[in-house]
């Protein structure tokens, strides 16, 4: 059975810059730039996630400046032109902010961050309270581990539970995370299993099977 997989709590900043509603719009910025974050979460009461403010949040008001825009555009884009007039952080943040647990998966909160094309989510616990932020940055880290790591995983996890037969051979080579499987078995029904679970091994690229000398499955 694989490892369990990596949750947001192990790769999150569990020390997240917050903002409270009332907070100026130049402290939001000035907070975003010392601390080289692109967006920040907005707290309330003991630390309640209420909402986000980010960079996509504060542009309106430099977009419209000194603009005037036609009554088509004041149409079509009403909700960053209220931004563009706003002051403190609950003028302009997004609400209800979009948060993942703690304990999803990696890559459930890659697909929240797909779909709901945001950059980084504040990390709420069961009661919405604050408990870290994770980034896109945060979730390639798995990408780091290192070719020897995932080896010995698919190893272990992978190839000695698919394939324990004596009538088996079956090695595993990865390089930057591309994983080989080279040899023969005896049940080729189980090449697509084990590459199904080798994908799903934290690190890696993609996965391959070259076989050697393959045996025609045991007729029945």
């Amino acid at each position: 059975m694989l490892n369990s997989p990596h949750t947001v709590s192990d790769v999150m900043t569990h020390t997240a810059v917050a903002v409270g509603p009332q907070a100026p719009f130049k402290d939001i910025i000035a907070l975003m730039d010392q601390w080289k974050v692109s967006a920040l979460p907005v707290l309330e009461g003991e630390g309640r996630v209420i909402g986000l403010v980010s960079e996509a949040d504060l542009l309106p008001k430099e977009e419209f400046r000194d603009s005037d825009p036609d009554r088509f555009t004041q149409m079509r884009r009403l909700t960053d032109l209220a931004k563009a007039g706003g002051l403190t952080a609950a003028d302009v943040m997004t609400a209800p902010a979009v948060t993942v647990h703690p304990d999803a998966t990696l890559a459930q909160a890659a697909r929240v961050m797909a779909q709901r094309k945001v950059k980084r989510l504040p990390v709420v616990n069961a009661e919405g309270l604050l408990e870290g932020v994770v980034s896109r940055a945060d979730l390639l880290k798995v990408f780091l581990r290192t070719d020897d790591d995932i080896a010995e995983e698919v190893g272990q996890e992978v190839v000695a539970p698919l394939f324990p037969s004596p009538a088996d051979a079956v090695r595993v080579e990865v390089s930057d995370g591309l994983v080989t499987l080279r040899g023969r078995v005896k049940d080729t029904s189980l090449v697509p299993v084990a590459a199904r679970l080798v994908r799903a091994v934290e690190g890696v690229v993609d996965v391959r099977w070259k076989p050697t000398d393959v045996e025609a499955p045991a007729e029945r």
